[in-house]
């Protein structure tokens, strides 16, 4: 073949191979691992996206702390290299007012969080992160959170004495198991499996989806089903990147993260039905608690909040109004 056959060879290759070139990747990192709620969200946003995008850019997601964990992931949004990210518990390091979700008992079911949602995330919290560089596209779900551990059944608040218990990074939810009488650890959730199999640590608090996904039922006894927090999960991404992004772009985005939440919040709830018989299947012992006595302990983590975070107690008394018509 001579020179300028391979030369024009080439020359059509690149021609075809252009418009794939072209199409940017989107990278969405979450710490959820195969089977999880997070897992589901996100490659439903991105089948969402992708529909509507066309080739103008491809969202892809990287799951299972592929991308790093939350912390990581909040540094990477604001340095460009991640797209989208789904934080819970951390955000309250972000802006200290997300932690009125790490207040037990204060969202009673989805309607609730619904209404809090619209009279408070977006018209206050939302502009709070996007103040320090985070723009929010959708609020999604973590979930109802109850604690596994190897030692026994937790029934009142008294039983996590002495338990040491993993934590994610947020300043509550360490306060409100301390005043529990429990060790809480903050740790990073990729690592969390082999401290519990270690002995590192006795025992965690997290959604149904997130303990049988990650399988923490293989090296758990007992499953407490206290439901003491309920956490939302954030789209989030870094303002400065996406606001380089064509209006188009941002628009489709937008509305595919608004659009999905009806799907997390049914696949949630479908969640919560089936897998406490998936974690009691492989051996691990269920009890429900007594409510009433965790919700009183809980009252110095309030009481705390309030005083400590600016318009503490008007987050909190809006909430819970808001729930009494739920």
């Amino acid at each position: 073949m001579t020179l300028a056959a391979r030369l024009a060879g080439l020359i059509l290759a690149a021609t075809f191979a252009s418009p794939a070139l072209a199409q940017t990747e989107l990278k969405f990192g979450h710490v959820g691992e195969p089977g999880s709620l997070f897992e589901a969200s996100a490659n439903k946003f991105a089948e969402i996206a992708n529909a509507k995008l066309g080739d103008k850019a491809k969202v892809v997601v990287y799951g299972s702390s592929q991308l790093g964990g939350d912390d990581e992931l909040l540094q990477k949004l604001k340095l460009g290299t991640v797209d989208f990210a789904l934080p819970s518990t951390v955000m309250s390091s972000v802006v200290p007012a997300f932690g009125m979700f790490e207040m037990p008992y204060l969202v009673k079911d989805r309607d609730h969080m619904k209404k809090i949602e619209a009279e408070i995330v977006w018209p206050e919290l939302a502009p709070a992160a996007e103040a320090k560089g985070y723009g929010i596209l959708g609020i999604w779900e973590n979930g109802f959170r109850h604690i596994t551990n190897s030692k026994h059944p937790i029934n009142t608040p008294e039983d996590l004495k002495g338990i040491k218990l993993r934590v994610p990074k947020g300043v509550w939810r360490v306060k409100m198991f301390q005043i529990y009488g429990a060790n809480p650890t903050p740790m990073a959730f990729s690592e969390v499996f082999v401290a519990l199999q270690t002995g590192v640590i006795d025992g965690q608090e997290n959604p149904l989806a997130q303990i049988a996904s990650a399988k923490f039922q293989e090296v758990q006894k007992f499953l407490s089903m206290t439901g003491h927090v309920y956490t939302p999960a954030y789209v989030v991404v870094g303002s400065n990147k996406f606001g380089r992004l064509d209006e188009e772009t941002q628009k489709i985005l937008e509305e595919a993260a608004k659009e999905t939440q009806a799907f997390v919040y049914e696949k949630a709830a479908e969640l919560d039905r089936d897998l406490v018989k998936v974690i009691t299947d492989a051996g691990v012992a269920m009890n429900e608690v007594d409510k009433d006595a965790f919700i009183k302990a809980s009252q110095p983590v309030y009481d705390a909040f309030a005083t400590e975070v600016p318009e503490g107690k008007t987050l909190i008394d809006k909430a819970l109004a808001l729930g009494q018509s739920s």
